[in-house]
């Protein structure tokens, strides 16, 4: 929609494209008996970079009778508008109220999450308070890591899903469509969910009653997603991502990830490569990353790091290898990783210490990493970042020195060839691992910590960065916290807590407050635990057995390793069966005959030839920034049949050129690129209907030319634009004299002028000169006008309008403006 209210809500918005919802695989049903919305409690950006939403996305969407739309928190602005003009928070697909979906699944993944839960669940209209809700409102279901400790949550959320979601999500669908044909009461259906094993549902579980937790047996079963939604706007990981295993058993006592998500089990490579290459024609994405809590552990690594990059080198894809152990990285990797461009490499020594990585089980030393950087600084890399936690079990001063001097050795392995990122984090234990009765350090003894490593690190080419001890000590409550932490939760979110994970916006003052009114004292949540204590968590499997993390957490007193059970004897941690749950190595399942390093590397000689494209962006689309435009207009084109040039170097980009960027909410019925491309001989008509099939909503190629070596790129051949301004349809006759007086004023002037200021400095313009007409059809309430665009300058058509109109920010955004038309020379 591009008038109403929405087109309202995002003329306001800081960032207009988290909330447009036009994407590529986007999927919108308008039948469906059940409707299930996935809602992630932080931006679009952070959320959309979540492999497990696109994967319940996809498989919502497979079933017939079911859809799945999507919603993020909303930034404060956005909140801020809504709330102002009492409007509810809706989905991005269609724009349907929150209250109106059968259940809302929320992904906790991150404790300081849990306020934008709730203030969704607020503006969608939704009690938060779930003995609030009546059979009208939908079911709160919510998954993720942090439901292993669902007491904080237990009076917010109707039932949870403990484990993984990609079997459960249909027995849910399914119960609750079973539910809506025999018109079963809201406590009913929730008594049917509490009969699927994995659910834990509050109302209808006894405490002492123990939720297994659900487990994928096989991945290869789950190819999910091949046709992800690609984003709108730029992602914290905006690329494809590969889950080429998941679980960890190399053991590390802090890590609850390498221990609720066991067993290990890997995907086949052959059945990655496929993936890949579907996942690809159907985003156009440039990257792909491998994802596992270990990626260097996968056991067909290097056969398939060199068989994507034959298969895709030529196409400019690059990869990327998110979690690397320290000793994993080795020069075969390195080389094909380079490749195509060259990716970030971060390590994890967790601790500075040799002693400090044998209580945690961290299994490599400080000869791996510094052999690692020496290996990647040689490579050409020019940085690495190195993450260390603070405030580990049985850590001494000696172990922060490690730090410092592990830090200055790392530089001077790189031979004053790069640069080193040092990120601090603050320890927080965490229910179901080895470290879940340990102390938490406070913020005094942070700050303590954090000082004595940032003073003693003082050369340029070192870098400190540390995560908020405020929100560490946050998270400390709630990764631990019983029900009574869960008031703390709701006195905090009534006060104003939002985006408690983003320093600029936490609200610290406010969480002060409603310890102070929540009667809670957080020595008591961080404190040491005994072994004999009843734990929040204690009615949650997770498959791992408490008496081996008692055994784990003695052996790290004693500063002793446990080997990982792949690669040596089972520890009988308890998370296997040995039948259908067990540890899956795709070594074990390939055919090393047909594995993808057999394909050559692809080659081609092509003649590169230019094209001028001309195109529009319509409706939500002229929401999209410049940046955002380009990259939806490139790998539309890169899904399609002609093949981009690109630049050279270790950072190749298409050769793709605009003449200048329209404003962010501004339509355009004619704008150009010229781009470079292998010589294309069959029907360039046929290529634009093919390439509009590929865009998303509101963009379209109106036409694809070659151009002659003679005419000029767009920048030089472009001489001005033309607008029109359509006001809006309650303007009166006096309003309208009164605008047709300024812009008889503007053109009468000999000069006009307006101040800006650029790079912190107050500019005066004339921007009489650029305006070459400017009209006014009374009848059609639309003012015309064009822009020249010159080697000396052009004007902004904001600028002008300012002038025009004099209105103020409520009129401003109901007025239409629209570039109908690019002049060439």
């Amino acid at each position: 929609m591009r008038h109403g209210k929405i087109d309202e809500l995002l003329s306001s918005a800081e960032k207009p494209s988290r909330y447009i919802g036009t994407e590529v695989n986007a999927v919108r049903k308008d039948k469906a008996d059940v409707r299930f919305l996935l809602a992630f409690p932080d931006t679009y950006e952070v959320g959309m970079s979540h492999l497990g939403l696109q994967i319940l996305y996809s498989i919502i969407n497979d079933i017939p009778y079911a859809s799945a739309e999507r919603c993020f928190a909303p930034w404060p602005d956005r909140e801020k508008i809504l709330r102002d003009k009492k409007l509810p928070l809706t989905s991005l697909e269609r724009q349907i109220p929150l209250q109106n979906f059968d259940m809302i699944g929320f992904s906790l993944q991150y404790e300081l999450s849990y306020t934008n839960m709730l203030n969704m669940l607020d503006l969608g209209g939704i009690p938060i308070d779930r003995k609030e809700r009546r059979d009208g409102h939908p079911l709160i279901i919510a998954g993720g890591p942090c439901c292993f400790n669902p007491a904080p949550l237990a009076d917010f959320i109707d039932a949870f899903v403990i484990g993984e979601g990609e079997e459960i999500v249909g027995d849910i669908v399914a119960a609750v469509r079973e539910g809506k044909i025999k018109s079963i009461s809201r406590n009913g259906l929730l008594g049917e969910l509490a009969n699927i094993p994995g659910m834990y549902v509050p109302a209808v579980h006894h405490d002492n009653e123990i939720i297994k937790k659900r487990t994928v047996s096989d991945l290869n079963a789950w190819r999910h997603p091949l046709k992800p939604v690609v984003p709108l706007m730029q992602t914290i990981h905006d690329r494809i991502t590969l889950e080429i295993a998941r679980g960890c058993t190399r053991g590390c006592r802090f890590c609850q990830a390498g221990m609720i998500w066991r067993p290990y089990r890997e995907r086949n490579a052959a059945l990655l490569m496929e993936m890949a290459e579907k996942m690809l024609a159907a985003t156009g994405h440039e990257e792909i990353s491998l994802l596992s809590l270990s990626s260097g552990d996968y056991s067909c690594l290097e056969p398939l790091v060199k068989g994507l990059m034959n298969r895709y080198c030529q196409k400019r894809v690059a990869l990327a290898l998110p979690s690397l152990r320290v000793e994993s990285l080795n020069t075969t990797l390195m080389e094909e990783i380079r490749r195509t461009r060259k990716t970030s490499f971060t390590l994890a020594p967790e601790a500075g210490t040799d002693k400090m990585r044998l209580v945690i089980n961290k299994g490599n030393t400080s000869e791996d990493l510094l052999s690692t950087a020496d290996k990647i600084f040689a490579a050409g890399w020019k940085s690495i970042k190195l993450y260390f936690m603070l405030g580990l079990p049985h850590e001494t001063q000696e172990d922060w020195e490690g730090i410092v001097n592990l830090s200055h050795e790392t530089l001077r392995a790189a031979k004053n060839r790069g640069q080193v990122t040092i990120s601090l984090s603050t320890f927080v234990p965490k229910p179901h691992t080895p470290f879940q009765w340990e102390k938490q350090i406070s913020l005094a003894e942070t700050y303590e910590r954090q000082d004595f490593i940032r003073t003693r690190i003082k050369n340029r080419n070192l870098s400190v960065k540390w995560h908020d001890a405020r929100m560490s000590f946050l998270e400390g409550i709630f990764s631990r916290g019983n029900e009574q932490a869960g008031k703390l939760l709701g006195n905090a979110f009534r006060k104003g807590c939002r985006f408690d994970g983003w320093s600029d916006i936490l609200r610290f003052n406010l969480w002060e407050e409603a310890i102070a009114e929540s009667d809670i004292y957080p020595d008591d949540y961080l404190r040491e635990r005994g072994t004999d204590e009843k734990l929040p968590w204690g009615n949650i499997d997770c498959g791992v057995s408490r008496e081996f993390l008692l055994e784990e957490k003695q052996k790290a007193f004693q500063q002793t390793a446990t080997a990982d059970c792949r690669f040596e004897t089972c520890r009988n941690c308890g998370a296997c069966d040995f039948s259908i749950t067990k540890n899956i190595l795709a070594a074990d399942n390939e055919n090393k005959s047909v594995l993808p390093s057999s394909l050559a590397p692809e080659t081609s000689s092509a003649q590169e030839e230019k094209y001028r494209v001309m195109f529009n962006k319509m409706e939500s689309a002229g929401f999209l920034s410049h940046l955002e435009l380009a990259t939806a207009l490139v790998r539309a084109l890169r899904r399609s049949s002609i093949n981009l040039a690109y630049t050279g170097g270790f950072h190749p980009h298409p050769k793709i050129s605009f003449a200048t960027a329209t404003a962010v909410g501004m339509e355009s019925r004619q704008e150009y690129m010229d781009i470079t491309a292998q010589e294309y001989s069959c029907s360039l008509d046929l290529l634009r209907t093919e390439i509009n099939t590929l865009l998303p909503t509101g963009i379209k190629i109106l036409e694809i030319r070659k151009l002659s070596p003679e005419e000029n790129a767009i920048a030089q051949a472009t001489r001005g634009f033309e607008y029109e301004l359509q006001l809006p349809a309650a303007t009166d006759a006096p309003r309208m004299s009164a605008i047709k007086a300024n812009i008889d004023q503007f053109l009468a002037a000999s000069n006009f002028n307006i101040k800006k200021i650029s790079k912190g400095k107050t500019i005066t313009k004339d921007i009489r000169p650029f305006v070459q007409m400017l009209s006014l059809d009374r009848d059609k309430k639309i003012i015309k006008f064009i822009v020249s665009f010159v080697q000396e300058g052009s004007a902004r058509p904001v600028d002008i309008i300012a002038h025009i109109l004099k209105s103020d920010p409520d009129e401003s955004r109901q007025i239409r403006v629209v570039k109908t038309k690019t002049l060439l020379g």
